[in-house]
């Protein structure tokens, strides 16, 4: 069906909170700035995210002058029943994607 596709875009694979994660592992001093545009979302939007994983436990920071770095509670489990016994290390594992990876098709189609 090709028109399928387009007429469904109102969801995603991945949660914003997933990929603010993915964006703070590849990066913990990373700015909000630069995971907002990464993320495509607001900046607005990255911090009530970043204050979720925080009150959560996911993730903790330390602030250097006006630079945060971030460290990410790898050994958490996953919030939603279904994933219980997944960790955060688990989560971006699959996430992260080795350079040398980002060119290459995919050997499954």
């Amino acid at each position: 069906m090709t028109g399928e596709s387009a007429n469904r875009t109102g969801w995603t694979f991945i949660t914003n909170h997933a990929r603010v994660l993915a964006a703070i592992a590849d990066d913990p001093s990373v700015r909000i700035r630069d995971i907002a545009a990464h993320c495509r979302l607001t900046e607005r939007a990255v911090q009530r995210i970043i204050s979720d994983l925080e009150q959560d436990g996911y993730l903790s920071h330390t602030r250097d002058g006006r630079t945060n770095t971030y460290r990410i509670n790898a050994e958490k489990v996953l919030r939603h029943p279904a994933e219980a016994r997944l960790t955060v290390a688990s989560l971006l594992s699959l996430l992260a994607q080795d350079e040398s990876d980002r060119d290459r098709e995919p050997s499954f189609q």
